[in-house]
């Protein structure tokens, strides 16, 4: 039986902040877990700067890629937080006021005692057809259009917009993973790890260097969705590993 394609995502972090340093992206790494437990696979991630134009061109490129993107920062209230317009772009649709977005927003602030000013309406704007993600911190929906999921960039308020979403994901096949200690430099086990690597093609196969007291090491990690896959690699590793030892102490 044929196994079944993967199921794919990509991730699309918007904001100058992010390319200048002064904020320390927390959202990817968090994005990576989820859906890795959820059978994933996020294959791709993407940084751009505020610039619609460039906003535009990568969401394109990765939503024709991927089954699914994912999109943080920029659906903020102030003059810089162009992504929804740039979604908007990308489907050829209008960004409009949503009615229902405007209708929550607006009772939030008046049960807070705070003006419904026009920069806090601009995030009821999303594309035309879009749905909302719900938002239980502060209340400002994200969307979802196509493929395509918008969701905040402070990290507390994505988190709990993914929560959200994660339930309406098609799921993949969960990617198991087992690691093995080498204690053997990336330059002794490249060309012979290339070769278990080739004979064993339903995995992948990472190396991760560290430095030990006695110099470089290696953590060698193989990911699959077979159990069977996962363990023959292994064992290929390990087998791999004890003769490079040999070798060495001979």
């Amino acid at each position: 039986m044929d196994k079944p394609a993967p199921v794919t995502a990509a991730m699309l972090a918007i904001g100058d902040e992010l390319l200048s340093g002064r904020t320390k992206d927390k959202n990817i790494g968090h994005l990576a877990e989820l859906l890795t437990a959820a059978g994933i696979e996020l294959r791709e991630v993407r940084i751009v700067g505020d610039e619609e134009d460039h906003i535009v061109s990568a969401l394109n490129a990765l939503r024709q890629g991927y089954d699914y993107v994912f999109t943080s920062g920029g659906i903020g209230p102030t003059h810089d937080d162009i992504t929804a317009d740039a979604v908007s772009r990308a489907f050829g649709v209008p960004c409009l006021y949503d009615d229902k977005a405007m209708a929550l927003m607006a009772a939030h602030y008046q049960k807070r005692g705070v003006e419904f000013t026009e920069a806090r309406k601009r995030m009821a704007r999303m594309p035309q057809g879009a749905e909302h993600i719900d938002n239980p911190v502060s209340v400002a929906p994200g969307f979802v259009i196509g493929n395509v999921h918008v969701m905040a960039g402070v990290p507390s308020v994505f988190q709990a917009m993914l929560d959200n979403v994660m339930p309406t994901l098609r799921k993949g096949r969960q990617v198991l993973s087992r690691s093995i200690g080498c204690p053997l430099p990336e330059g002794d086990i490249g060309e012979p790890l290339r070769a278990v690597a080739q004979a064993n093609t339903a995995v992948s196969i990472g190396s991760y260097p560290r430095f030990t007291d006695t110099g470089f090491a290696n953590e060698i990690v193989v990911r699959g969705t077979e159990q069977s896959d996962v363990d023959a690699a292994i064992e290929a590793v390990q087998a791999m590993i004890d003769d490079l030892v040999a070798r060495r102490a001979g």
